[in-house]
């Protein structure tokens, strides 16, 4: 999945503006997954892009190894095919989206 689509599924916490909250939600996401235990998958969640970023203290490079590790292909450019390989759950559990 995606950090946005992550988000897509979380609502606004209470007394944040939509259309503010909307622009910085998918940040949000990466800001809990770099202080997520380990055990957690967080190495599954991709940008927009279909790119891979690092954990806190831990570059791109690892990401990588652990998705390729999960037969993961990467295309010529570094980037994932999204349509593909991103995971959508069945139905919106955030009816604003």
């Amino acid at each position: 999945m995606t950090y946005g689509g992550i988000a897509a599924l979380i609502p606004p916490p209470s007394g944040v503006e939509i259309a503010a909250y909307a622009r910085i939600r998918a940040r949000w996401v990466g800001y809990a997954l770099r202080h997520c235990p380990e055990q957690l998958p967080w190495h599954r969640v991709v940008n927009a892009q279909g790119r891979i970023s690092g954990r806190n203290g831990m570059g791109p490079a690892l990401q990588r190894t652990l998705l390729e590790d999960e037969g993961v292909a990467f295309d010529p450019s570094n980037g994932l095919d999204l349509e593909a390989l991103c995971w959508e759950p069945e139905g919106k559990l955030n009816s604003s989206d």
